[in-house]
Order: structure tokens, then sequence, then C-alpha cells
């Protein structure tokens, strides 16, 4: 786990602005919010792969398009079977 600091549990920052740790938001089966990403590695309508600082993240599903990207955070919306991580590995 990074270091997130007694100040900043002090002064309540999110750890994700602190750390730039991705944060991920899942609405049912049909969306999931990645903030703080790095980018695409690979996109399908069945698959996307998205890199962030702590790895990468795995999303199968169908119909899936990327919507509402911005600097760092975009939203993958389609029907949304699984979800799995990569964690980077640390030397």
């Amino acid at each position: 786990m990074r270091e997130y600091g007694k100040v900043n549990r002090f002064l309540e920052f999110p750890r994700e602005v602190v750390t730039n740790d991705p944060k991920i938001t899942i609405t049912g089966f049909d969306e999931i919010l990645i903030e703080n990403f790095n980018g695409i590695l690979e996109y399908e309508n069945f698959f996307v792969r998205i890199s962030t600082s702590l790895g990468n993240i795995n999303i199968n599903g169908f119909n899936l398009k990327l919507n509402q990207m911005a600097d760092t955070d975009i939203l993958v919306s389609g029907k949304i079977e699984n979800i799995d991580f990569e964690n980077k590995k640390m030397s």
C-alpha cells in the first residue's frame, strides 16, 4: 500500500487524489467508471484493457463502448460480464 500520510487523513483528502491510485465505480452490470487511468491498451466490443498506475484492468462483456473519456477518467458501458485485475510486479 502506498504512503497516504497522517496530514492527508486529517485533511480528509481522498486517497486516490493524493496517490494517483485508480478509483473504480461500477454501476449495475452496465457501466464502469475508472478514474486515474493511464491509457487504453486494447479495445474490442467484447474486451477492454486499461492501464493504471497499479496495473491493468481487464473488462469482458458485450457491446462495450468507451464513453466520456477525459484526461484521467474513462467510462466503459455495455453488458459487463467480468472484470479482472493484473497487478504490476514490484521489484
